[in-house]
C-alpha cells in the first residue's frame, strides 16, 4: 500500500504509516486528508495487523492544516467539513477519530512540530511518544477557530477540564517535557520510533483479539453508563472466550510457547 502522500509499510504485524510532505513539513492539504482517510480504511480491513505507528517524514509530525492549499479551493474546504448527520464523522474528523477505530493499538511519534490539525490526528493514537525537542500545540485559538477534528475526544480523557481549557484556548507551544507533565503525551524518549517499536512489539505478544476488545472497550466505557459498562464487557468476554486465540494465549502462558497467534476475529 503507497500513495504519493501517506506510506505504508509493513514489518510482521506492525504497519508503519508516515505523512509524506516533508518540505511542508507534513501541513495538512486535501489530498493528504484523503490519503490518511482512504489509509485508515485499508488498515480495518488487515485482520493480520497487529499495532500501526504513525510518524511524519522528514523529522517532523505535522505543522498542521496548509491553509493557503486548502482555502485556495473552496470545494475542497466544504468537502472537509460536510457531513449529512451532524453525529457523524466529516472527512477533517475521520484522520483523527479514525485512529480510536482501529481495533489495534496505535502508537504515534512526535518529532519536530505537532501543532493545530497535526496535533489533533495525533490525540487519535492510543499513544503518544515524544522526541525531547518536540514542540506541540492546539493552536486553532490562534485563528479565532475552534478546535473542529475530534481531537476532543482522546483531550477529555487525558487531562482534567481546566488544563485543556488552558491549553486550547491559550494555544501555548509546548515542550515534550511541558506535555508529558499535562499527559498530553504518553512519554519522551530520545529515540521516539524506536521506543515506539518496541511498545508495538511487546503489544504483539497479547492476543490480536483481547488487545482489539480492550480498546473498544475501554474507549467506549470511558464516559458510558455503569449499565453499558458491564453489557460491553460481558458481550466482549463472551466473544473472547468461543474465540481460538484466547486458546492460544492460555497455551502461551501455562506451557510457556510461542505459538503464533492467528489473525483477529472479524468483527472487531
Amino acid at each position: 500500500m503507497s500513495h504519493d502522500l501517506v506510506r505504508v509499510t509493513k514489518n510482521g504485524g506492525i504497519a508503519y504509516v508516515s505523512l509524506n510532505r516533508p518540505e511542508k513539513y507534513n501541513a495538512l492539504n486535501y489530498k493528504l486528508f484523503k490519503e490518511i482517510d482512504l489509509c485508515i480504511k485499508k488498515l480495518a480491513k488487515d485482520r493480520a495487523l497487529t499495532a500501526v505507528v504513525l510518524f511524519g517524514e522528514g523529522d517532523n509530525f505535522s505543522s498542521g492544516l496548509d491553509v493557503k492549499s486548502v482555502m485556495s479551493s473552496p470545494l475542497d474546504a466544504v468537502k472537509l467539513l460536510f457531513k449529512f448527520v451532524p453525529g457523524n464523522a466529516n472527512l477533517a474528523q475521520r484522520v483523527s477519530i479514525g485512529w480510536r477505530r482501529l481495533p489495534v493499538p496505535v502508537i504515534a511519534v512526535l518529532e519536530g512540530v505537532c501543532y493545530g490539525g497535526g496535533m489533533q490526528i495525533a490525540l487519535g493514537a492510543d499513544f503518544r511518544i515524544a522526541a525531547p525537542d518536540c514542540k506541540m500545540s492546539i493552536m486553532e485559538a490562534k485563528w479565532g477557530l475552534v478546535p473542529d477534528m475530534a481531537g476532543l475526544a482522546g483531550l477529555r480523557e487525558l487531562m482534567p477540564k481546566d488544563q485543556a481549557l488552558k491549553l486550547t484556548m491559550s494555544a501555548d507551544v509546548l515542550s515534550a517535557e511541558q506535555a508529558l507533565s499535562i499527559n498530553l503525551v504518553t512519554a519522551v524518549e530520545k529515540e521516539p520510533l524506536a521506543a515506539a517499536t518496541a511498545l508495538a512489539t511487546q503489544l504483539a505478544r497479547t492476543s490480536p483479539d483481547a488487545n482489539a476488545a480492550i480498546k473498544h472497550s475501554i474507549n467506549k466505557n470511558w464516559s458510558s453508563s455503569i449499565r453499558q459498562l458491564l453489557g460491553r464487557e460481558s458481550w466482549y468476554q463472551v466473544r473472547l472466550l468461543m474465540g481460538k486465540n484466547r486458546v492460544i494465549a492460555a497455551q502461551r502462558q501455562s506451557k510457556k510457547t510461542d505459538k503464533t497467534y492467528l489473525s483477529r476475529q472479524s468483527g472487531w
